[in-house]
């Protein structure tokens, strides 16, 4: 029986990095958390210890920071991610590959008596945006979305007509509220984008999707957001999504002598529905490995 070394990478994870720019009294903020990960030629460091081909996770550490500032910022991540995963594979000929993952955390303007702050922020929405670059040679791939976008409608959705069995107790409805924490990735076609222009569109795109769907099913509400999206955006490929089913319940206030017309819920968080689904073209081309390592989506 032969024993080998299989597929492997390694880096520096969760770097904090914030950059502020003070060019003027009105400051911007940036602020990321930067996973890096290298593959290469890695087989000696592993198997005898030898580390002449082993780029010190500290180095990859230094090299976002130094980024950061040598690119006068962060600007889109994507572009900061594939700065990245091309000058590690670039400049290291043992160095053959590389993923560059990255959450980016909004920040809005305090306001005040005198309008916004020049240099005081508050973290702005529900949403972390994020994105992997995976670089493998010439072979570059970008995959972008976000986690944890908190949405919810009153009404106009409901559920009925699934299977009932001896253990069903959950009752029809035709007027529930329907929630939902939206994680949602999508995988683009080809590189040099306008990232920020898109991703602010696929958010509007989903959101308006999510509140003008009349839900049946929180599946149907899944499959007409990602369908909208391709349908809009020629230069996606596939959207995956992961949604819960945040239910709300309605309390029973006939104890207390009291009617409740949908007006008074229990939110549970535990357990939920789980949906999780993609929604893809027929013509999208392969995915290469641009969805390693990015767990919990079908």
């Amino acid at each position: 029986m032969g024993i080998r070394l299989g597929d492997n990478q390694y880096g520096k994870a969760e770097v904090r990095l914030v950059r502020v720019t003070r060019d003027t009294p009105v400051h911007e903020i940036e602020d990321v958390c930067v996973t890096s990960q290298l593959r290469g030629d890695m087989e000696s460091v592993h198997t005898v210890g030898d580390n002449s081909n082993c780029l010190a996770t500290d180095t990859q550490k230094n090299t976002v920071y130094a980024k950061a500032k040598e690119n006068g910022g962060i600007g889109a991540i994507e572009d900061f991610a594939l700065l990245l995963a091309q000058h590690f594979v670039s400049e290291h000929d043992y160095i053959h590959g590389a993923r560059q993952e990255i959450h980016s955390y909004g920040w809005n303007r305090i306001d005040t008596a005198n309008g916004p702050h020049d240099h005081s922020f508050v973290r702005a929405g529900s949403e972390t945006r994020t994105t992997v670059v995976t670089k493998d040679g010439d072979q570059e791939w970008v995959v972008s979305g976000f986690d944890g976008l908190t949405v919810l409608k009153s009404t106009g959705s409901e559920f009925h007509g699934y299977p009932k069995t001896h253990y069903t107790t959950l009752p029809e409805t035709t007027d529930r509220i329907l929630a939902t924490d939206i994680t949602a990735r999508w995988r683009y076609i080809g590189t040099g984008l306008d990232w920020d222009k898109t991703y602010a569109s696929v958010r509007s795109q989903l959101l308006e999707a999510f509140a003008t769907t009349h839900s049946l099913a929180l599946q149907q509400t899944l499959y007409t957001m990602g369908r909208t999206v391709l349908e809009n955006h020629p230069e996606i490929a596939e959207i995956k999504f992961s949604m819960p089913n945040n239910h709300h319940f309605l309390v029973d206030l006939s104890p207390f002598g009291l009617d409740n017309p949908n007006e008074v819920f229990f939110a549970a968080d535990r357990p939920y529905g789980k949906i999780e689904a993609t929604v893809e073209r027929d013509d999208a081309p392969a995915a290469g490995r641009a969805w390693e390592s990015i767990p919990g989506f079908v």
